[in-house]
Formats: structure tokens, sequence, C-alpha cells
């Protein structure tokens, strides 16, 4: 019973400080980024939803890609960006916010996201990035709303209406998830006590009710049902000492890409939990820069 409340005591814990955390400033802006914080997308209920946009000053249309924070779906903010390495490499970076599960049950944060895409895609000729290609990156619960996206191009019920803007296509065209949830309905067999005192209550405030009632949110919400042959690209990063997220959540979805065909990258980052800087240093940057280049600014 002691070692239950215990579990149950860090828990909580450590949810506070990774959404401290993630309620943390702006990024520090390294030269040759300037930033445009604070711009309007849409207005959902009475809840404005934002973006910051990042571009590169020494590039002329660079590609975009969009930046999807974690936080558990119930915490962070569009402010927690874990890299800008990217921007510095030549790509423009939209961070975006989203509704949190406190404000609004999943399939709102896909309508926001693929309503913010939209917007992306409208605007492309007022901000001078090139939209022609679109990458969408994300971190835990953000990582898997990034991927969640991205292998729904096209999906009328995780698409919504958000901003308008329906002219407009949501589709992505490469994904990189840092250490996501790829599958809602087998994520909790998988994990430790530890990992359960986190995620009942997360995804239960994601679906609006006890997850028992709540099983086909579940599975709409789980990217591995979404594959199909014409998904972009995916390159997964995920610790395997990772006591939140279990890695095989990664495995999941690194195996259907693979019985599919389709193009996919998988670092295990070994010895590393859920995050922390060895995601974000230089070699496992420039794996996913080399990933994007790739498919952002190659022929695929």
């Amino acid at each position: 019973m002691k070692n239950t409340q215990f579990l149950v005591t860090l828990a909580a814990m450590l949810v506070a400080l990774a959404a401290n955390a993630q309620r943390g400033g702006p990024p520090e802006i390294p030269e040759g980024v300037s930033v445009t914080a604070d711009i309007p997308f849409a207005t959902v209920d009475g809840n404005e939803l934002m973006l910051d946009l990042y571009m590169p000053s020494a590039a002329d249309d660079p590609p975009l890609l969009v930046w999807v924070h974690g936080g558990a779906w119930r915490a962070g903010s569009r402010q927690s960006v874990s890299t800008l390495s990217f921007v510095e490499a030549g790509y423009a970076m939209a961070s975006i916010s989203y509704r949190l599960s406190g404000v609004a049950a999943f399939p709102a944060q896909s309508h926001d996201i693929k309503g913010a895409i939209r917007f992306l895609r409208a605007k492309a000729g007022d901000y001078g990035y090139d939209v022609s290609r679109i990458g969408i990156l994300g971190t835990s619960a953000g990582a898997h709303l990034a991927a969640l996206v991205g292998v729904t191009n096209g999906n009328a019920e995780l698409e919504g209406t958000v901003g308008g803007n329906l002219d407009q296509s949501s589709d992505i065209d490469a994904i990189v998830a840092y250490f996501p949830a790829t599958n809602l309905t087998s994520i909790l067999d998988q994990s430790t006590p530890f990992g359960l005192n986190l995620r009942v209550p997360s995804l239960e405030a994601l679906f609006g009710g006890p997850l028992d009632e709540k099983s086909e949110l579940a599975h709409l919400a789980s990217p591995v049902f979404h594959v199909d042959a014409d998904d972009p690209p995916l390159f997964l990063l995920h610790g395997d000492q990772d006591p939140q997220m279990p890695i095989n959540q990664s495995h999941e979805l690194h195996g259907v890409y693979k019985e599919h065909g389709l193009a996919v990258e998988f670092e295990v980052v070994h010895g590393s939990p859920h995050g922390g800087p060895a995601f974000f240093d230089a070699s496992r940057n420039s794996m996913v820069k080399s990933f994007l280049d790739a498919y952002m600014r190659g022929d695929h």
C-alpha cells in the first residue's frame, strides 16, 4: 500500500514538473532566426488559438515545419519548443497551440492542428515560406498528435472545420515523432505501475470519461489504425528507458509502417528516459535534418 501511494505521489509530482516546464518562457532565439509571435489562427468556443512563426533570415521561401508541444494532452504551451536547430538550418517552423484536454475532449486537438495547417497554407504568401511540402514534429503527447495528423491526410472525422480555410489542404509530407503514443488501445497493457499512474488520468481527461467507455475514441486516436500505403515518411525517436511512454508504442508504429512498405526510420536513444537533451544533441539533430532534407527538399 505504501509503495502504491508513493508511486501515485511521485507520478503527480512529475506531471506537475513537466507541466511547469512546458509553461516556461519562449526559447532563446539564435542569431539568424526571427520570430513572429502570437499569430491568431482560430477562435473556438471563446478559445483563441495562436501560433508562433520562426523564420530563418538567410533562406528565401523556406520549407515549413509544424511543431506540436507535449504535456500529457492537458498541459504545455506552444512556447515549449525543444530545438530551433532546423530553423537555423533553413526551415521555417510554426509552433502551434491547440485546445488542451481540460478545455475540450478528443478529437478537438486534431481539429485544431489541422486547422492551423490549413491557415498556414492560406497565409504562405503573407509570411514567405513554402508549403509545397509541410513536415510535422512533436514530443510525447505532441508526437502522438503529430503522428496522428500525419497519417490521417483526408480523414473527414479528424479534419474538423476549425479556423475555416476549408479550400486548403491539411496534408502532411513528413513526420518526426519524439517518444510518441501510437496505440491508445494497448498503451496501458504495456505500462509499468508508474506509467499507469500518469497515463490513466491523462487519457481519461483526453477522452472525456472512463477508458472502458471510450474504446471507439481510443481506436480513432491511435495512429497505428490509420496507416495506409499513401502515408508520409516517418522518423521515430524513443528512449529505451522511458518510464512514461512505453517504447513498444514506437515499435508498434514502426512495425505497421514496415508492413506497408513505407519509408520509416527508428532511432532508439539508449539509456534515455522520457525526453532529455540526448534527443536534441548534434548527432540526433543531424539525423533528423538529413531525413527532412530527403523528404522535404529532395525528389522523394
